[in-house]
């Protein structure tokens, strides 16, 4: 049992935050054509800047060539530039799939900016080599991306957005740079929206269970037997695969592309579908990690809304519930258990930086949550990390680094979380001052505020972008009173 909560942990680790990616080369994502990342119609300039490698060693020489995008169509001298703080992945993906920054603009006159996060998309320090061992990959933290974004943004302003308020935004990690890089350069940012930003899903900080328990709470609302049989489906798997050729009728019911090694792998996989639903239960249909209907945590239920008690009958409700998430468009003819996100996220990157500094304890106990009792493991964490880099990882350095939950002395940060997003539990849900302020949705999943105005936007959703749009207006002219008042001085 030991050795298998280890296993889990470990599997559960390499599938945690931003969407629970499948784990990818780095260049799969560098070799994808441009063209095809424009689908949101939106039209932008693709543009490079040399950063230095290492920001915070005087005899560092080395340098690269950071990709940004840009559009300034809505842009006039003296407005504002809306900066979006890259995350793991290709920030082209992410430019695509931030549509309220791009709906805001033109009230604004403001200039749009999206910043590519070393080690990801193009962005790479060292090529094709960047990855190749810990001398190579170890330039990959959170505070090297905050300071190349402040070169950018300091270059920009001194040469094309001259002296303009800069207002950072993102999403998820990138909610978590959005709001460390206003804490942190405070000079460049006037402010800063960071959508559903976990900045203390941190040992210490959250109990480890809650991202789950926010899961299973979604999945309950939908329906209880559907909480009962996801519940009940772990001890079913187990059952099955101990009998002889047990694996073989797992893989042939749930549709499975390759034959299971082990329950182990079904059920990390499962936990993290479960997972990206709850994440992506947005009121409409949408495409952010897979093709999905509009709230599609209930449309899976729908599948397992009966009171189902035998083994195998639950396996191939389960069956039927997976086809939300992996098939509704009706194409897919198995399931890859090998990963259950898109691949625009830079998952080789976020598993060293996941084994580093951004240490997110998960666990959960079957009781209170539908997930299989699974413990949070330090121990056998720190084992896997050392194993794959030879690193270490640091539990508590984040907090030492951004202050955990004392950033009282801050401001000009918006918090915005949806009560349906697992990573909620993690972020600020209640204002710490009049200037750090906490926006709470409701019906709201991972970031849907960061997301395009749609019909069937709820309105605890409008009420927040509203909330959002005056902070971001008091923030401007924060920004040119100051600058006015030391002019005259």
């Amino acid at each position: 049992l030991k050795d298998k909560q280890s296993l889990l942990a470990l599997f559960m680790m390499e599938r945690s935050f931003w969407l629970c990616a499948v784990l990818l080369q780095l260049l799969a994502i560098a070799r994808e054509g441009d063209s095809n990342l424009r689908s949101a119609g939106y039209s932008y300039q693709v543009k490079y800047f040399t950063v230095t490698v290492d920001h915070f060693n005087p005899a560092e020489t080395r340098s690269f060539q950071m990709r940004y995008l840009v559009n300034d169509t809505n842009w006039s001298k003296g407005g504002p530039v809306f900066f979006y703080t890259g995350n793991e992945g290709d920030i082209e993906w992410f430019c695509n799939n931030t549509g309220f920054m791009w709906d805001i603009a033109p009230q604004f006159g403001a200039a749009l900016i999206f910043g590519e996060h070393r080690y990801y998309g193009k962005s790479l320090p060292f090529g094709t080599e960047s990855y190749k061992d810990l001398e190579h990959i170890r330039f990959l933290t959170s505070e090297q991306a905050l300071a190349d974004y402040a070169e950018l943004l300091t270059h920009l302003r001194e040469t094309e957005f001259l002296d303009c308020p800069i207002i950072a935004f993102g999403g998820s990690y990138g909610g978590m740079l959005s709001a460390w890089f206003r804490m942190k350069y405070p000079n460049i940012a006037a402010g800063s929206i960071a959508a559903s930003a976990p900045i203390w899903q941190f040992t210490g900080l959250t109990p480890c269970e809650r991202p789950y328990q926010i899961v299973s709470e979604g999945f309950y609302n939908a329906s209880k037997n559907c909480f009962s049989n996801i519940q009940r489906s772990w001890n079913a798997i187990e059952r099955i695969a101990s009998e002889a050729g047990g694996l073989e009728i797992l893989t042939k019911t749930l549709r499975l592309c390759e034959p299971l090694n082990s329950s182990v792998d079904l059920m990390a996989w499962l936990a993290s579908t479960w997972f990206n639903l709850a994440e992506t239960n947005y009121p409409y249909p949408a495409s952010f990690l897979e093709p999905l209907p509009a709230w599609p945590v209930t449309k899976t239920c729908e599948h397992l809304s009966e009171n189902i008690t035998d083994d195998y009958k639950l396996m191939e409700a389960l069956a039927s519930a997976l086809q939300v998430y992996y098939n509704t468009s009706q194409t897919t003819k198995c399931f890859n258990t090998s990963g259950s996100a898109t691949t625009r996220l830079g998952d080789a990157g976020w598993d060293f930086q996941a084994c580093t500094e951004m240490v997110m304890p998960f666990c959960s106990d079957g009781i209170q949550d539908m997930f299989f009792p699974d413990p949070w493991n330090l121990n056998a964490y720190i084992e896997g990390c050392y194993d794959r880099y030879g690193v270490i990882p640091k539990p508590f350095w984040i907090e030492t680094l951004y202050g955990g939950k004392n950033i009282s002395s801050h401001s000009n940060i918006v918090f915005s979380n949806g009560l349906l997003d697992p990573w909620s539990g993690g972020g600020v849900l209640k204002s710490v001052s009049d200037t750090l302020v906490a926006v709470v949705i409701p019906n709201g999943a991972h970031h849907l505020d960061m997301r395009a105005a749609n019909p069937d936007d709820p309105a605890d959703l409008k009420a927040a972008r509203s909330l959002e749009r005056k902070h971001i207006s008091a923030w401007i002219q924060q920004y040119h009173t100051h600058r006015v008042h030391k002019s005259r001085n």
